[in-house]
């Protein structure tokens, strides 16, 4: 706590911003990950609870293997949340939104050169040719009048 010895393995803004899209990134797939497992877990319990335990047999709308139909949805929004992380993510991920911002950025300021070039164009600043005025210290003292001890 008291210790004099400092800390001085600072990140600099670009590595942080590296680690900080890895720490994400890894998370992302950690999460799909967890997906996976309770897909599985899931889709098991739903067989066994259909075909072993014989839970909603006589469900109507979706016939005797309603566990297909529960399977099949949740396989479906298993398969867009690996599209979300495998393919969106590494294709638009941060290093293409920083292009993406780079680009809009460098198209903005092309168009404020433009209309600055277009202003000093339509309205050009009259030419002085007047020299500028300098001040010395001279100009700036205060004469105070009536005061004994000030020597002209």
């Amino acid at each position: 706590m008291f210790s004099k010895k400092k800390n001085t393995s600072k990140l600099n803004a670009d590595q942080r911003q590296m680690f900080e899209n890895a720490r994400a990134r890894a998370l992302q797939k950690k999460r799909l990950f967890q997906h996976f497992v309770t897909f599985l877990v899931g889709a098991v319990l739903l067989i066994i609870l259909n075909v072993v335990i014989g839970y909603k047999e006589d469900f109507k709308p979706l016939g005797y293997n309603w566990f297909v139909w529960a399977i099949l949805l949740w396989t479906f929004f298993f398969l867009i949340h690996v599209i979300n992380v495998w393919v969106t993510s590494s294709f638009m991920g941060k290093e293409w939104e920083q292009r993406q911002l780079e680009k809009l950025v460098t198209k903005q300021k092309e168009r404020i050169a433009e209309l600055q070039q277009k202003v000093d164009r339509d309205y050009p600043l009259p030419e002085t040719t007047e020299e500028p005025i300098t001040i010395t210290k001279k100009d700036t003292e205060v004469i105070e009048p009536n005061n004994p001890n000030k020597n002209d």
